[in-house]
């Protein structure tokens, strides 16, 4: 067994609120540098950055979970991973067919661009990633599941988009395999506040929209290998 650092939060320039500096090349280098071996993209509700991030992380030693946060009809946002770019490339397009039709508008939210591993930009979503998808929290929940994914509520500390939030409390029957706090809140902080929720499996990511952010907050698991299976086994126990 060996120990790995993992940031499972990690947003592109696909993302409108992610930075311009946030390509597949800068993020995986900056990964790198901060000793992380494990890291997860997570683009508001698309995917479609992942693929030379992997690529990349392969050629670099980093491990690249692929994943996506999406943001629920209730507004939640959620981090959703999966094993393979196979099941990846199904899981974007359940999220083509779920997301609003509404127009981005660049000027007041920020361009949402795909780019290569030498930055140069191959795809732009049109559509806005800002809006949520027409499903609740327990759908996405079922859907990620039934991909053979793992479903973790994200950032559930924060005052705005979590579970927590939105809802006020976290539904007994929710189906989720971990739940996520922010780099604002130490872990052993928001157990006091909420004992309730002893025992839970808790990550704590840096949730980066800048390279100053990336790894600010990782986790540190211990493992067999950096691979997919050793990775969700991690959510059995």
């Amino acid at each position: 067994m060996s120990f790995f650092n993992a940031d499972l939060h990690i947003h592109t320039c696909l993302s409108p609120c992610g930075d311009e500096d946030m390509s597949p090349r800068n993020i995986i280098r900056i990964a790198k540098e901060r000793d992380m071996q494990i890291i997860a993209i997570t683009d508001h509700n698309t995917t479609r950055n992942v693929r030379v991030c992997m690529e990349l992380g392969m050629r670099k030693g980093v491990f690249v979970i692929p994943g996506c946060e999406v943001n629920t009809v209730e507004e939640v946002h959620c981090l959703c991973y999966f094993p393979d770019l196979q099941v990846l490339d199904k899981f974007q397009q359940f999220l083509d067919s779920r997301i609003a039709d509404l127009i981005n508008d660049p000027e007041k939210f920020g361009y949402q661009v795909a780019v290569d591993e030498s930055d140069v930009i191959i795809y732009e979503e049109e559509r806005s990633l800002f809006t949520g998808i027409m499903d609740g929290i327990d759908a996405l929940a079922e859907e990620v599941h039934k991909l053979g994914g793992i479903f973790v509520p994200a950032h559930i500390d924060r005052p705005v988009n979590s579970l927590l939030s939105q809802l006020g409390f976290i539904p007994p029957d929710l189906k989720y395999d971990a739940l996520e706090v922010s780099k604002r809140t130490l872990l052993s902080d928001f157990e006091k506040m909420h004992p309730e929720l002893a025992g839970e499996f808790f990550l704590r990511n840096s949730d980066a929209h800048y390279t100053d952010d990336i790894a600010k907050a990782y986790n540190r698991f211990e493992m067999e290998d950096a691979n997919w299976e050793c990775f969700k086994l991690l959510f059995s126990k």
